[in-house]
Parts: structure tokens; sequence; C-alpha cells
């Protein structure tokens, strides 16, 4: 009980958090908090992987903030779309960084970086662009903005809430026991029922969609979302730690907030760009 309070309390902040950079987002203010949480999540896969040296983690977060920081200028129309050619240079530095270490190889190196900036700047960037006035009605038309991407953070923390709550009350059948134990087939099937449920009824009283995309866009947004989440929890058991962090009570560190959002939000673009 009191692990759901704590879970709970820390919820309705985070919550309270993007609401408020949300509101203020013509300033940057959610650009920053996106800002922040690839700067602290890729400090968390670089204990994650186990290295060591200041090195190290000093270039996995210029490769992670360089990536984010040229793609979200770009999408802010700050930066011509020419300049994110210069993203190739942080694709192209853990070849670098690999062949000048002395103590790492290319696939421990090459793994903290590719995955810092595909599971963290990449997600993050393209949130920018779908906040972006101008590349929403040139990419997506009428279906994005601060309104789609909170219904995103609300359809991938429903089934969060849904997973856990089912899980905890019904929860018998291992999901995917190897990677993440407490995770229940019960607990999963609960969290997408109630999340396509509440998307429906959030279709029937709002013109924002149709029901045929909306649910479209639910079902991908759980299903990428929970496989984020147990590739989350794959990097963790490999590290031998239950959490990536202890920065938010109840819940841990930020991948372990965010790791579904991040890992669906290149799916759900897709998604978006495709209908």
């Amino acid at each position: 009980m009191r692990e759901l309070l704590i879970r709970t309390v820390s919820g309705i902040v985070l919550l309270i958090i993007l609401l408020g950079c949300l509101y203020f987002a013509s300033s940057g203010a959610f650009s920053l908090l996106l800002l922040f949480i690839v700067a602290v999540g890729t400090f968390e896969m670089f204990r994650l992987h186990g290295l060591q040296g200041n090195s190290h983690f000093v270039l996995g977060e210029f490769c992670s903030l360089g990536f984010y920081v040229i793609s979200t200028l770009v999408a802010v129309k700050l930066l011509a779309p020419k300049f994110l050619s210069l993203d190739l240079i942080f694709l192209m530095i853990p070849f670098l960084h690999a062949l000048f270490s002395k103590q790492f190889d290319f696939k421990h190196v090459a793994s903290f970086h590719y995955g810092s900036m595909l599971f963290l700047s990449f997600p993050a960037a393209l949130l920018n662009y779908m906040l972006s006035n101008d590349f929403q009605l040139e990419l997506f038309g009428s279906y994005l903005g601060t309104g789609l991407i909170l219904l995103v953070f609300a359809l991938l923390w429903s089934n969060d809430i849904f997973a856990y709550l089912t899980g905890r009350l019904l929860g018998k059948h291992k999901l995917f026991e190897r990677i993440s134990p407490g995770k229940t087939i019960e607990g999963s099937l609960g969290g997408f029922f109630f999340t396509v449920l509440g998307m429906c009824i959030f279709c029937h009283f709002s013109d924002l969609m149709p029901y045929s995309i909306g649910v479209g866009l639910a079902i991908v947004a759980v299903v990428f979302g929970t496989l984020g989440d147990l590739c989350e929890s794959m990097l963790k058991r490999q590290a031998g730690v239950k959490d990536s962090g202890n920065l938010i009570p109840g819940h841990g560190g930020i991948l372990d907030r965010f790791d579904s959002i991040m890992f669906s939000v290149p799916f759900v673009f897709i998604y978006l760009l495709l209908i």
C-alpha cells in the first residue's frame, strides 16, 4: 500500500511538471524538460553498461545531447534542415571512441552510445517535431500538437497503471520471466484492454480523431511501449540492478519512468505519417 501511495504521488508530480512544460512549450520549457531527460537518461545508460572513466561519460553525453540539440533546433526552425547532416558526426564518434579506447571494445562502447541516442535523443527530438506547428501541418495535418503529445503520454501511462494494478490483483502467468519476472500476461492484457477502452471513450467525446485512427494509435503505443519496458528491463537485468536510478520515488530512474514512452514514440510517429 505504501509503495502504491509513493508511486501515485510521484506520478501526480510528474504529470504537473509535464502539463506545466507543455503549457509554456512556446518558450522552450518542454524542449528543456526533454533535454533533462536525455542528459540524466544517458548517465543512467552509462552506468547500466558498466563503463568507467570520465572520457566514456563525457563523450556519451556529447553524442546524446548533440544529436538532440541539433535535431531540436531544426524542429523549432532555429536551424535550416540541412544542419541535420551534423547528426552524422555523432553517429560516427562511437567508432573513433572505440578505436582509441584501451579498456573497452566496440561492442561495449557502441551499445552505450547508440543505445543512448536511439533510446533517448532520437525519440525526444521526434517529440519536438510533433509539437512544432509548422511541421505538424506539413507532415501530419491536424493530428499533431500539444493535445496529441498529452494523449500519447496518457495512453502509455494508463497502460503502465492498469498493467500494474491488474497484475497485482490477477497476475499468475509470467509474461517474460527471463527478462522481467514481475510482469504477467494478465497484467499486460489488463493494461491493453483498459487503455484501448479509454481511447474509445475519448474518441466518443472528442473530435480530435475518429475511432479507427484512435484505436490504432492506442494499439501502437501500448504494444511498443510494453516492448520498450521489456528492453529496459533487459538492460537492468544484464547490469544486475533493480532500477536504473533513484531520482523518482516509487518509480526509479528516468529510464524506468520514460522507457515505454521513448521506445514507442518513433513507432507512433511512423503510424501518424502513414495515416
